[in-house]
């Protein structure tokens, strides 16, 4: 006898609101008890094979929806991330719509993640980035946030936002701190698991060579006792495996050697590996011409020449990312792309700022990287650019070079706003003296350099370009604020340059890229190898996030630059060194 075609006729029942119960409650409730007791007229009128839907409620004598996601075995997901790659594949058993997750949550065992104070004051909102995973808080958790709420740092901001979060979570209506407070109840819907509290104390023993005093072995304490708790199911709560997450290395290496389940907290980096990084540039394959020779069309506009091309290659492409070909005995073309649409993309030639003819405020391209910064940096459509690069590449220099060149002789810009995160190499030297301006003088050592270069070029004073700008000229159009004070403020037909933001938080960047009014060009600049801010890495730095985000917006631009021309001795040194 065939089947009949059940999950048909079963969508067909379900009314237009019960599509939306996870967004409307009210509704909700009516549509799972309508769908249910549509099912339980379906099973007994309908043929036995229909049983396949409902077996975890024929089992259990309920509906699908209180059998909890613990108990359902599949492999265990790994530590939530927000990326789409790291969630697990659904189950291929077909359920009810009323049974579906709200998001495709996995069917694996929900873990109890024990978190650090550190992963507070580094992420304030980590509380909802572990989707339907549970979080447990120990008491001494509570205790170190609080020491570390006053102030004007950025850790007291943080420390301050996780209280406030706390504060609403357990404010929310309908929440028991005895049974859990449910993440999602002030619309983070991303999140299912709930947060619990160390209500109860606690049984547990560490070696006697850790001192019981100390917050950090207070928290590996709580970590082993909860793993003992939830080995194995209990009345009403189904075994789990409690994991710590903690940004402290020693932490984590610590409670490996007690034998706890320990990880580092992931979801603040944009990439894993630095080496993904988009780069800006990409290199044409050598059968470029050949392969694509039928469909390319080409024109000339002005100086630059276009081609629209097709293939393989176009989905690979962004917007405003540049591409080369060089090959022996043919001619070099570089170019940027300009324009996506379907299988096309249309490529224009660049401008060559290694010409004399072309220089900038005396200032040439000296190898194609640099040549596809000035591109970026002179172009009036271009609000946003990034430039990452070893010590030595001429990244201050190019941004100072261009930025004067159009705020003195274009006037597209009234001035130019020099700032940089103020995280020292080696030991503080104190408190400095004099104004903003003064005080942010010892860390501008690179821009004096550079305005030296600048105001009197390779071989003579600024007569040599037909220049009378002197210095006091130059220097009364560049203006350095601390980051400090930039809350609030808006730039108006500003060029802004960010030095060393490789030392900025994500928050950070936001917070300077927000600033931008109308007319304003904003130029970020630094070094990922040359990291100074505590538990900031190559994957989490504000530098590394803001390439990532802005990659393919018409009005940015990023390269990376790859060879150094500073001297012969630093580009052997960044080597060897």
């Amino acid at each position: 006898m065939p089947l009949p075609p059940a999950p048909t006729k079963r969508a067909a029942l379900l009314s237009p609101d019960a599509h939306d119960a996870p967004a409307r409650s009210q509704h909700g409730k009516g549509g799972r008890r309508s769908s249910d007791r549509r099912a339980e007229e379906t099973r007994s009128s309908g043929p036995q094979p229909l049983e396949l839907f409902d077996r975890h409620a024929a089992e259990g004598a309920a509906s699908i929806e209180s059998v909890p996601l613990a108990k359902q075995k599949a492999p265990a997901p790994v530590m939530a991330r927000s990326s789409e790659e790291s969630r697990p594949a659904l189950s291929p058993t077909p359920v009810p719509a009323t049974a579906r997750p709200k998001r495709g949550k996995s069917s694996g065992p929900a873990k109890l993640f024990v978190l650090d104070t550190n992963v507070l004051l580094h992420d304030p909102m980590c509380l909802f980035r572990f989707e339907e995973h549970d979080i447990f808080l120990p008491m001494i958790v509570l205790e170190e946030l609080d020491g570390h709420k006053k102030g004007t740092t950025e850790v007291a901001r943080n420390g301050r936002q996780a209280s406030r979060t706390l504060d609403a979570l357990a404010a929310a209506q309908g929440a028991d701190m005895g049974k859990g407070l449910k993440l999602d109840s002030t619309g983070h819907r991303e999140s299912g698991g709930k947060l619990f509290f160390q209500t109860n104390p606690l049984d547990y023993t560490l070696p006697t060579s850790l001192p019981q005093g100390k917050a950090d072995n207070q928290i590996l304490g709580v970590v082993q006792a909860l793993r003992d708790l939830y080995a194995k199911d209990a009345p009403g709560r189904p075994a789990q495996e409690v994991v710590l997450v903690s940004k402290d290395i020693n932490m984590r290496v610590k409670a490996r050697a007690l034998g706890l389940a320990a990880d580092d907290y992931q979801n603040d980096k944009t990439l894993d590996d630095g080496d993904l990084l988009y780069s800006g540039s990409m290199a044409l394959p050598a059968d470029f011409w050949t392969r694509q020779s039928k469909p390319i069309e080409s024109w000339q506009s002005g100086s630059s020449t276009f081609y629209r091309v097709s293939g393989p290659l176009v989905p690979n492409l962004y917007i405003n990312q540049f591409v080369y070909f060089e090959a022996p005995g043919e001619p070099s073309m570089y170019a940027r792309v300009t324009e996506i649409r379907d299988k096309t993309a249309v490529l224009k030639t660049l401008k060559d700022y290694g010409s004399i003819k072309n220089a900038v405020w005396g200032v040439n391209t000296r190898n194609r990287e640099q040549n596809f910064a000035m591109n970026l940096l002179m172009d009036p459509e271009v609000d946003f650019v990034t430039l990452t690069g070893t010590a030595g590449t001429g990244k201050t220099l190019m941004a100072l070079a261009s930025g004067l060149t159009q705020v003195l002789d274009d006037r597209r810009y009234t001035e130019i706003i020099m700032t940089r995160a103020t995280v020292s190499v080696g030991e503080d030297i104190g408190f400095l003296p004099g104004t903003e301006e003064e005080k942010m003088g010892p860390w501008m050592g690179a821009l004096d350099d550079n305005l030296e270069f600048l105001a009197k070029g390779d071989g003579g004073g600024a007569g040599e370009w037909g220049r009378a700008a002197t210095n006091e000229l130059i220097r009364s159009r560049i203006k350095i604020k601390s980051m400090n004070f930039m809350r609030g403020r808006t730039f108006l037909n500003k060029y802004v340059i960010i030095d060393e933001a490789q030392n900025l938080t994500p928050k950070q960047m936001k917070t300077l890229v927000t600033r931008a009014g109308p007319g304003t060009k904003i130029i970020c600049m630094g070094n990922l190898a040359q990291i100074d801010t505590p538990y900031l890495t190559e994957g989490s730095s504000g530098l590394t996030f803001a390439v990532d985000k802005f990659k393919g917006w018409p009005h940015s631009g990023h390269i990376t630059l790859a060879r150094g021309e500073r001297s012969r001795l630093a580009d052997f040194a960044s080597d060897v060194l």
